[in-house]
């Protein structure tokens, strides 16, 4: 997965706005604008590198004529100690972007960590991690491609992307005596063909309804480990299974374990640590 470039520069842009309002007035009072100088980043911790290019986005916007090396490309594996990368050019400049371009880093770096950290779980199943849309606002696209750095797959990047029918929307046709199984009927036959139609349940026997319906995928929503169990072998392959709900480090291997296709994780975006790192002023 590539960052889209015109789509980041407008998130970079907004943050740099956030934070230097109308001047860094410390710097601008306390630093020469003319004096150059040399900074690094360093990571404090072991984990995954995702974001750099977008550290080095936020510098060049500040100031186009810094020069930016990396040492070590999104996807990488760290260790406390390492050096990521090295700036050189006006210091005035450097440190205006330091929070945006740490902010960022950090953020995409904790969220690639926790993503592997999930993947190494379920890595001798048959089983691939997903994330959800419980992601930062405006700040999807990165944070989905955080989750890809780190080895896990992408859900829906927003509600145009596929289909897929939730207990609310259920609870909504059920008022007007619509079955799960007539829902995934009219989705297939109002939605392009390309779009896959995915209903989540609660129960064995409504999982075993929806594959007899032909959805494409099922998702198990908090469901035990005996329950999927039995519901990936009523489905029998009919539709792709994905479990969702409560799963965390400690329980997604025994998911993995029941056959599921796909465990989805929301806390991958919305509660992941930021990695700990900092700029080094040489």
């Amino acid at each position: 997965m590539r960052i889209d470039k015109r789509k980041v520069e407008k998130i970079v842009d907004l943050a740099l706005e956030e934070d230097l309002g109308w001047g860094d007035v410390t710097t601008d009072t306390l630093i020469p604008p003319d004096l150059e100088g040399e900074a690094f980043i360093l990571v404090h911790e072991k984990g995954i590198l995702a974001g750099i290019e977008v550290a080095q986005m936020v510098w060049y916007r500040v100031d186009p004529n810094l020069k930016f090396e990396v040492k070590v490309q999104d996807g990488g594996k760290l260790k406390a100690g390492d050096t990521i990368a090295c700036l050189q050019g006006c210091l005035a400049s450097i440190l205006k972007g330091e929070r945006t371009a740490l902010n960022f880093l950090g953020r995409l770096s904790g969220i690639a960590s926790m993503t592997a950290r999930y993947v190494e779980e379920i890595d001798n199943f048959d089983c691939r991690l997903l994330d959800t849309r419980k992601t930062t606002p405006g700040l999807r696209a990165l944070e989905k491609y955080a989750v890809m750095v780190g080895g896990g797959l992408n859900h829906r990047l927003n509600l145009s992307s596929g289909i897929l029918i939730k207990d609310n929307h259920l609870r909504v046709l059920r008022s007007q005596d619509v079955s799960i199984t007539e829902a995934i009927s009219r989705a297939k036959g109002n939605s392009p063909a390309y779009l896959k139609v995915e209903v989540e349940v609660e129960t064995v026997e409504e999982a075993a309804e929806a594959a007899e319906a032909k959805a494409d995928i099922i998702m198990l929503d908090n469901m035990s480990p005996e329950d999927i169990e039995i519901a990936v072998k009523r489905i029998n392959t009919r539709s792709q299974v994905e479990a969702s709900g409560g799963i965390n480090l400690s329980t997604a291997k025994r998911i993995a374990q029941t056959g599921v296709d796909f465990i989805s994780v929301g806390s991958i975006t919305h509660s992941s640590r930021s990695l700990d790192l900092s700029l080094e002023i040489c």
